[in-house]
């Protein structure tokens, strides 16, 4: 063939070494893309042709244009940012929280109630001050409010983090649709037979929604021969050669909201487990969130029966003429303690005070409240009015409202109290108690102590002047709560701004380790994927060198056909 061959062959040469300068301009103009994948022309020898008995190469040829990937460091980095994401966002939502607790400030709860202790200790010091007794009321009356401020305001943060889920999960939809369109146009460019090459700037595109996706979901994607991704979460798929799963919202009731959950829409599986900024979110909302909710209700709820039990012994100025328990039974013939009742009374007793208005005497008729679950025989709502009936000959009658209420009402001349109630019975039923509510969503100082500062059981029953009740008031968060693990409400509710500040801090340091190790990952990405200016130029500068050389052949090969031409 000769002089042909070597023509065909530094032709072949020169459009070799312009697709490699355009290879390296392409990789050189997306130096700054995010995402970008460096491109490489691989290059291997053509076949060599037989010439008297020599045989003679070809030159070489350009099998395709391939992506620079480890698909191996790819699947850690996604595994990294599920991890990152997932801290991230807990991270956010401790901060969140660590906002509305206002501990550095002359807001916070601690304050509120260390400002109603101080109204209590100065009634105590003058029990028949009017201002002092009201504005006692006023300082419970803040403190509950401050409570029930800070319970809708976690619970505005659950309903944000619901939202949250909804955006997640339809960002999460759009990158499966839009994986799922990619596959198909690779695998139909790089299964055509004519291409040997990758197609680049769409996988750079796929490469860039799973990377997202992986900060969404944990997801795991693998590549099948053909150049289709599938990929999975958890044990299930998302994306399965031609078959989608897309995520779907689903509103269920914890704590008493609403809250947006997820599941896939075929499997009806949870993806969003073990990782990945929607797991964070849920997590957050349920384990954080809703753990400190729980934490602030059970502090809200002792609060109340502690102080209602101490409350309910104790006498206001006056004395009931009738009185109806804010509490009721859901079966006026079950034990009071499984009677459905928000705070459950236990084995013992009270006494009920009978006034005579005119003359002024005082009996005193104990109460039993039998919940010792011995003999059969513990005590209903019915047998309270009847014992309360039987004891009082009369004076004061007891009935059960029709929506299942103790009602006391002293007959003409006659006024009742209580005192030293042992069993918790008063305070359970809501009978002379100071707070009303059950948690912190509905914690409220009593509407008849509010409307009325002489039913303030400030005494036991020596006069306006009496002070022993008030002075127990002002000393209740001293008491050791065994529901709370022998703490007291103070010790309490120290140990959960605590435990929000360390897990907060933890976590912290948690998303800073996840976010080193991933930025390590990246910079291997970089080496290994990412454009070196440095490296194009010496690249681009060999490249030019060898199309010089692959000219000089055509021009030494056009003088030798002048040669023959002359001859």
């Amino acid at each position: 063939m000769g002089l042909n061959a070597i023509l065909a062959t530094a032709g072949q040469s020169l459009e070799l070494f312009s697709a490699g300068i355009e290879v390296a301009g392409q990789n050189v103009a997306n130096a700054n893309t995010p995402g970008y994948v460096r491109e490489t022309l691989n290059v291997a020898p053509s076949l060599p042709y037989e010439n008297n008995g020599l045989l003679i190469g070809t030159g070489a040829r350009g099998t395709g244009v391939r992506q620079q990937i480890d698909l191996f460091l790819e699947s850690q980095i996604h595994r990294a940012s599920a991890d990152l994401s997932a801290s991230r966002a807990r991270q956010a939502i401790y901060s969140d929280l660590e906002t509305q607790l206002n501990e550095l400030s002359d807001l916070d709860l601690s304050t509120a109630l260390n400002d109603f202790l101080a109204a209590l200790q100065d009634v105590a010091n003058q029990p028949e001050s009017v201002p002092l007794r009201q504005l006692a009321i006023q300082e419970g009356a803040s403190l509950a409010r401050d409570i029930r401020t800070l319970s809708d305001r976690v619970n505005d943060l659950r309903s944000s983090q619901s939202r949250k889920v909804e955006l997640l999960v339809q960002e999460a939809n759009d990158l499966i649709d839009q994986i799922r369109d990619l596959n198909s146009q690779i695998v139909r460019l790089e299964s055509s037979g004519l291409n040997r090459s990758d197609a680049g700037a769409l996988r750079t595109q796929r490469y860039q929604a799973l990377n997202r996706l992986s900060e969404i979901l944990a997801i795991r994607a693998t590549e099948r021969e053909g150049g289709n991704v599938d990929v999975f979460v958890g044990n299930t798929y998302l994306i399965l050669g031609g078959s989608v799963q897309r995520l779907e919202v689903v509103w269920e009731t914890d704590r008493d909201m609403g809250v947006a959950n997820v599941r896939l829409d075929q499997t009806k599986v949870n993806p969003a487990t073990g990782g990945g900024e929607l797991y964070g979110v849920i997590e957050g909302r349920d384990t954080v969130l809703g753990g400190f909710l729980d934490q602030l209700n059970a502090y809200a709820a002792n609060l109340i029966f502690e102080f209602n039990r101490i409350h309910a012994s104790g006498q206001g100025v006056r004395p009931f003429s009738s009185l109806t328990s804010e509490a009721r039974v859901a079966d006026t013939t079950a034990r009071l303690n499984q009677a459905g009742l928000t705070f459950t009374p236990s084995h013992g007793s009270f006494e009920l005070k009978i006034i005579n208005e005119s003359s002024g005497v005082t009996e005193t008729a104990v109460i039993n409240v039998d919940l010792d679950g011995l003999g059969g025989d513990d005590t209903t709502l019915e047998d309270l009015r009847d014992q309360i009936n039987a004891a009082s000959g009369g004076r004061i009658t007891a009935t059960i409202t029709s929506d299942r209420r103790l009602k006391l009402d002293a007959a003409t001349g006659y006024q009742f109290a209580f005192a030293n109630d042992t069993s918790g019975v008063l305070a359970a039923l809501g009978l002379n108690v100071f707070f009303s509510g059950s948690d912190a969503r509905n914690v409220s100082v009593s509407d008849s102590v509010a409307a009325d500062h002489e039913l303030f059981a400030t005494g036991q029953g020596g006069g306006p002047a009496d002070n022993r009740n008030v002075l127990q008031l002002a000393q209740f968060t001293d008491n050791p709560i065994n529901s709370l693990s022998g703490m007291t409400l103070d010790q309490y509710y120290e140990a959960m701004v605590a435990n929000v500040a360390q897990a907060s801090a933890s976590e912290s340091a948690l998303a800073d380790g996840f976010d080193g190790f991933r930025e390590s990952l990246l910079s291997q990405r970089e080496q290994f994927s990412g454009v070196s200016l440095d490296e194009e130029a010496i690249l681009i500068l060999k490249l030019q060198q060898a199309y010089q050389a692959a000219a000089r052949v055509v021009r030494t090969v056009d003088e030798l056909f002048d040669v023959l031409v002359t001859m």
